[in-house]
């Protein structure tokens, strides 16, 4: 049986901007097809009891696949009628819910109260948004973005997708008057207030077992349409949420490949696809909230285990105690299959049991026995400094940073953030370098 998915849509279309009941449901079958068919009260009956009083927080697709299901499963049904009206009255919106509420989230009923929001025109938002889907023409004028690649430490390239100057105060409005009032899941420490690198991995020191784990291509693997839903479930309507997600996201355009060389097929069709761009000042929040269940599930599973669970950006950590040891080489194939139900991959390279009596390492700060920076790290970094006291500054910037002096400050800054007494006889290092003007 083939059933055109425009009919299940405009039966969707038409019951939810009618009554939750089993006659306007009927009813509206009948305005959809010109006819009443026979077994539109068994169906409606059953759409109702399988949404119950949560009918109209139901999306069109949503209530278009459980109509779909329900046609598909009885046998009395080999076809739809022919579509001779479609709806253009808006859904009825349901009462706030209470946590929706509590958010005080801005009340955007349509795309030109967002403008308005925004201090943007109409016609810029959809411009913003890549409503035509141009921007991903190598040729397209409507680029919105600059792109570098940088390496990662593990290998390869990653793509930076920097907001161009409108657009990232766009962007920025964006973050503050909506995303920065959604709460992240507990379990999540990066691009968080008052959380770092330092309390994620806090959490897991002393531990007889540490296992840390990756999702492979974070940002780009959170895609146009996880956006768009999340919007519509913070009650906005979908003209307003799509615009809001196409504004969020993101299509690399074919000419940003050619400096990437042999880039995966799936990495490379995940950047051309609209996606999270890493480097926009929206991406990290709506990061965190698309990972809520997946977070939510993992916390879960530790917990069953007597384990811990923290995530830092893309990077996921478990501790537990004897027990959770000797099940922690099964434990990362469950990790994974939720992973994959949420939308997510992990990097299984990256996996690693580290047990006690061995180093235990949480981006980038040691947690055998109490958080601390990795002692090698300590003397490169001391020997460095004192090199450039002896030597001066451009015998150690092997590497060409513009500003030598702001890196080898940040560098102590990260010492002193996860062992401040450590940091002093950097910082006193630092003080007595004789800087030139061209090192500073």
């Amino acid at each position: 049986m083939h059933i055109e998915k425009l009919t299940v849509l405009a039966l969707a279309d038409t019951m939810l901007a009618s009554d939750a009941n089993q006659d306007s449901l009927i009813a509206a079958c009948g305005r959809v097809f010109n006819m009443s068919p026979l077994w539109a009260p068994r169906i409606c009956a059953a759409l109702i009891e399988r949404t119950g009083d949560n009918f109209h927080y139901f999306s069109r697709h949503e209530i278009a696949h459980i109509f779909l299901q329900l046609i598909e499963n009885d046998e009395d049904i080999t076809e739809l009628p022919e579509v001779r009206r479609y709806c253009t009255e808006p859904p009825i919106r349901p009462p706030q819910a209470a946590w929706i509420a509590a958010l005080a989230l801005p009340q955007l009923p349509s795309v030109g109260a967002l403008a308005a929001r925004l201090d943007e025109p109409v016609g810029a938002l959809a411009w913003f948004a890549d409503q035509w889907r141009l921007a991903g023409d190598q040729q397209s004028r409507l680029q919105h973005y600059h792109y570098r690649w940088v390496p990662k430490r593990s290998g390869g390239l990653r793509l930076i997708e920097i907001p161009k100057a409108r657009l990232r105060v766009v962007q920025q409005k964006i973050l503050r008057h909506l995303l920065d009032r959604l709460p992240p899941h507990p379990a999540a420490h990066g691009f968080r207030r008052g959380h770092s690198c330092v309390t994620h991995a806090a959490l897991h020191t002393g531990r007889p077992a540490v296992v840390r784990m990756d999702l492979k291509d974070f940002f780009p693997s959170i895609q146009l349409a996880r956006i768009h839903a999340l919007f519509e479930k913070l009650d906005y309507p979908p003209a307003v949420a799509g615009t809001l997600a196409r504004i969020c996201v993101n299509r690399a355009p074919q000419g940003v490949f050619k400096e990437a060389g042999s880039l995966p097929w799936a990495e490379r069709q995940a950047l051309r696809s609209p996606h999270l761009p890493q480097g926009s000042p929206c991406s990290p929040a709506l990061a965190n909230l698309c990972a809520y269940r997946l977070d939510m599930r993992l916390e879960a599973l530790a917990q069953s285990l007597g384990a811990t669970y923290s995530r830092y950006a893309d990077d996921l950590a478990f501790s537990g105690d004897r027990d959770f040891a000797r099940a922690a080489e099964r434990f990362h194939i469950q990790v994974a299959a939720i992973a994959f139900e949420e939308g997510f991959r992990i990097n299984t390279r990256k996996t690693r049991l580290m047990r006690e009596g061995t180093r235990q390492q949480l981006t980038g700060v040691v947690v055998n026995a109490h958080p601390n920076i990795a002692r090698d790290e300590y003397d490169k970094l001391k020997a460095m400094l004192t090199n450039c006291v002896r030597h001066g500054p451009a015998s150690q910037n092997r590497d060409h940073h513009p500003d030598f002096r702001a890196h080898l400050a940040g560098r102590i800054s990260h010492v002193k953030m996860v062992n401040a007494n450590r940091a002093v006889k950097l910082q006193r290092l630092l003080e007595a370098v004789a800087w030139a003007s061209e090192d500073r």
